[in-house]
């Protein structure tokens, strides 16, 4: 006989922590939506999330280096799967939810402009005076609004408790109801915010170094987090092939902060004396955490990496002419408005131009951006 729904909640009260975020608690929909027979509510949301549009399209969006630059290395999307294997894993250390923490893990990126961060801050000074533009919102504003894939309603119809953890720093208080006020998120979307942290600077630690733009050499001297890992694949491998001594040095970094996260966060709940998950949300500050001296190697991993990486002219320049692309495609609409497609146009009567067209742009591909601009502007050099 087929694993019905009902089992599967049951399973979850047997298995997890009472502070886990049960699925069959869930404070629900914002539509009726009848319960799957065979998938828990957090199952579908998942499924959701990767059948959605926005989730295909982060395979052609920049990460760190830009789109196409390299097989190799990471894209959105990729991240995006690295940060929700992670979750899960540390969910399940932890005997917390892993369905949700990774759902909000694979949601967690599905705004992102192209062109990374540089092209989110571009479209943000682009939208001042109407908005602004960030890209957790925007991940929100997907899910709830933009997706138009089921009858009856539009957006993903995602459950109460994954919209909270795609909130972030956002005002909580919106999702709440009367009587109810949350001052921090479940453990699991708390576990995803940190999993995308701890994902991105290890990985693109990663890119840095396979592309020759950071020195393993200067790493061991600079970084305390890498010489320690360096230290522990030596002590257990000796000599190594470079490739297999860096791969062999990122996983040991990140082991180490797996480790010590589900240790201090062990602790830390159990120094709380929450037994719920709504307890959780009743606390002020976060229970998922890195121990103090993990967390100062990690900054100091974070600070090398942005003087270092994200600056460096190999990866600063093609981003830079890349995001004045986005500002050209959104002066170009603002006054071509009939240009950004019928759907985006329908959408303007009730958010205004500049918010549809900004919609319009942030859903693009790093690749269809540069073929916009490039039709757009035939006699500007890319």
């Amino acid at each position: 006989m087929p694993c019905s729904r009902e089992e599967l909640e049951n399973r979850e009260r047997q298995t997890l922590a009472s502070y886990a975020q049960m699925s069959g608690e869930t404070r629900g929909r914002v539509h009726p939506d009848s319960p799957a027979p065979m998938r828990t509510q957090y199952q579908r949301d998942r499924d959701r999330v990767i059948h959605s549009r926005a989730f295909r399209r982060l395979e052609y969006k920049t990460q760190v280096f830009l789109n196409g630059t390299g097989d190799h290395l990471r894209t959105r999307l990729t991240h995006t799967m690295e940060v929700a294997a992670i979750s899960r894993g540390i969910a399940r250390a932890l005997r917390l939810n892993e369905d949700l923490a990774e759902t909000i893990a694979l949601a967690h990126d599905l705004g992102h402009s192209p062109f990374g961060h540089r092209g989110e801050t571009v479209l943000n000074k682009l939208m001042r005076g109407h908005g602004g533009f960030e890209h957790n919102k925007q991940s929100l504003r997907i899910v709830e609004e933009l997706e138009n894939k089921y009858p009856g309603y539009r957006g993903l119809n995602l459950t109460w408790e994954v919209r909270e953890g795609l909130m972030k720093h956002q005002d909580l208080s919106k999702l709440t109801g009367t009587g109810f006020k949350v001052k921090s998120p479940s453990l699991e979307a708390q576990l995803a915010d940190l999993g995308d942290e701890l994902t991105y600077c290890s990985h693109d630690l990663d890119d840095g170094l396979d592309c020759g733009l950071l020195s393993e050499k200067k790493l061991k001297s600079d970084v305390k987090l890498f010489a320690e890992a360096s230290k522990t694949v030596k002590k257990n491998y000796g000599v190594l092939p470079d490739e297999t001594r860096l791969y062999c040095i990122i996983r040991a970094i990140i082991d180490r902060q797996v480790r010590d996260v589900v240790e201090t966060t062990e602790e830390a709940i159990l120094a709380s004396g929450v037994s719920t998950a709504d307890e959780v949300r009743q606390l002020a500050r976060p229970l998922v955490q890195y121990s103090p001296e993990r967390r100062a190697m990690k900054t100091e991993l974070r600070k090398y990496l942005y003087a270092n990486l994200y600056s460096n002219p190999e990866v600063h320049g093609p981003n830079t002419r890349a995001v004045q692309m986005l500002e050209d495609l959104f002066k170009y609409y603002v006054k071509n408005r009939k240009e950004i497609g019928a759907a985006s146009q329908m959408r303007a009567r009730k958010t205004g131009w500049h918010r549809a067209i900004c919609d319009y742009i942030a859903g693009m591909t790093d690749r269809y951006a540069m073929q916009e601009h490039l039709r757009l502007f035939p006699t500007v050099k890319e």
